[in-house]
């Protein structure tokens, strides 16, 4: 049945991103941030907690990164009633959704889907204003939402038909996947819809139920993708939605012993520290809690002298300062083979020397970071860059007329040792290193040399180099002769190695086995 089902579904594609050099079409996206400033701008947003709106609580400020002294919208910060109850309710919403037809599931997806292709500039200019990312960058996470809800809609399908299994002369065995329970979704700020949505939706088409915790810079982002859930069709009680401070949001609903997963995108601190607590039983809790966890990347890009360097230049930059390098999977490292190094250099300053810093609602190139306590840890990194190394580009704050906000010139070194914390330590910013190599296979060796392992890419036009590359590099997503960002739903599967996470390759066909686990039944004849 399910198999038929399948066989109907359209071929997959993905969404296309929208041309905004087209001047009707960057009309329409201004025409959408005119619209979010007049219908969500000064609102105070609910929590969603057993199916009930909840507002009647303090609530906290987000301000437009981009000019801080601007509060965009209001959100409620959740109490720990708030978080029981959610809790509550989502263990007895899970006892219904689990037995939900995969069908519905799907179907709740691609409804979605569809609604979502109806407003993605709406959500664009919603992103933009909450975390600073201009209209491509945006638009290219909103796409990334349309393309996870057609990927899950037809990967709910295909978990729900089981594995085969070596069959018996007197036996009827079936290998099947069962829903875990409550999921904890916690999400950063960077991908405020993408990175919870893909979580999200990895639980509930396996037939889980959710927390939704987003980051308390980008609520909107999070609370606008579930109301378009549940215009949908997906029931109220699957997924509850809890803003707030940490005390009452980190620790107590990682440890919970209710919750069965914690689904979790973020700092590497962070990562840890829930990997350590959920590992703990906490009276009552009757399983070993699961936890996928993402965080972060100390990406390099290695380009061999064969390379084309115009291509491996281009990719530096664009991977390196697009949304201000604030993208785990950023080029953060250029690794070149010695002969090269000097003129990879120069076309990397050149290019990323022409980019403009300014307002991302205006769609400028490169925008602030997202705020000024992110901004004053990368100048850290500067200052200890002026000291070590060869600064050759930037290194100072940039400023927009008439805007608070935290922004910073695109700023490379050159000449970084591999033993220095630029060249080991994730710096979250605009900024780009440069390390020679003696060859090829040293410049693999220094790429491997980091606690990360979440993308890299890989510039050579020689097969046996790359035939090398492929099966040295030690990261979880490696780009041959193109950029180390840009992961596309369904294609990519995106998760890394090592400090970079445990691997759970969301938009990936075996992303749901993290969230199901696995029955066998075996009926006697």
């Amino acid at each position: 049945m399910t198999a038929t089902l399948m066989a109907g579904l359209l071929p997959f594609q993905h969404e296309e991103f929208f041309p905004f050099k087209d001047a009707e079409v960057a009309g329409r996206q201004r025409e959408a941030f005119a619209y979010v400033r007049s219908t969500y701008v000064g609102k105070t947003f609910p929590l969603l907690v057993s199916g009930r709106a909840v507002s009647d609580r303090d609530t906290f400020e987000v301000r437009n990164p981009a000019d801080r002294a601007e509060v965009v919208w209001h959100f409620p910060k959740a109490t720990e009633q708030d978080l029981r109850d959610a809790i509550d309710a989502a263990t007895v919403a899970f006892e219904s959704w689990r037995f939900s037809d995969p069908m519905q599931r799907a179907s709740i997806m691609l409804k979605a889907a569809a609604l979502l292709r109806a407003r993605r500039m709406e959500f664009n200019a919603v992103m933009t204003l909450e975390n600073g990312k201009n209209w491509a960058e945006a638009d290219g996470e909103v796409a990334e939402c349309v393309d996870h809800l057609e990927i899950f809609a037809r990967e709910t399908l295909k978990w729900a038909q089981g594995k085969p299994v070596e069959p018996m002369q007197d036996e009827h065995v079936t290998m099947v996947y069962e829903p875990l329970g409550v999921v904890a979704v916690i999400s950063p700020w960077n991908f405020p819809a993408a990175i919870p949505l893909g979580m999200a939706l990895g639980a509930i088409a396996a037939g889980n139920t959710v927390v939704w915790k987003p980051a308390s810079e980008t609520p909107l982002s999070s609370y606008l993708m579930i109301e378009l859930l549940h215009e949908a069709g997906l029931p109220q009680g699957v997924i509850q939605f809890l803003t707030g401070t940490d005390d009452v949001l980190g620790d107590p609903l990682v440890d919970s012993p209710k919750i069965r997963m914690v689904a979790f995108t973020g700092s590497r601190e962070i990562g840890c520290r829930i990997y350590e607590r959920a590992a703990k039983v906490q009276p009552g809790q009757k399983w070993l809690k699961r936890v996928i966890a993402e965080m972060g990347g100390k990406d390099p890009t290695v380009v061999a002298a064969d390379a084309d360097l115009d291509a491996a230049a281009q990719g530096i930059v664009a991977a390196s300062f697009g949304y201000a390098g604030q993208k785990c999977s950023a080029c953060s490292r250029a690794i070149v083979e010695d002969s090269v190094y000097d003129a990879v250099l120069q076309k990397v300053v050149d290019l990323a020397g022409k980019i403009q810093v300014g307002l991302p609602e205006e769609n400028a190139p490169l925008g602030p970071v997202i705020h000024e306590g992110s901004l004053q840890r990368i100048l850290g990194f500067v200052e200890e860059g002026k000291r070590s190394a060869k600064l050759v580009l930037g290194g100072e704050r940039a400023t927009v007329e008439g805007r608070d906000g935290a922004y910073l010139q695109p700023t490379i070194f050159a000449d970084v040792a591999p033993d220095s914390s630029l060249f080991q330590e994730e710096i979250f910013g605009p900024v780009l290193t440069f390390t020679r190599a003696r060859d090829w296979r040293h410049a693999i060796e220094l790429a491997n040399d980091s606690d990360y392992g979440l993308t890299a890419s890989f510039y050579s036009k020689d097969p046996v180099k790359i035939a090398e590359a492929r099966r040295l590099m030690h990261v979880g997503n490696l780009y041959v002769n193109r950029k180390c960002t840009g992961a596309m739903s369904g294609t990519h599967a995106f998760g890394g190695y090592n400090m970079s996470g445990t691997n759970a390759k969301v938009g990936g066909p075996d992303y749901l086995f993290w969230f199901v686990q696995t029955k066998t039944i075996a009926q006697k004849y």
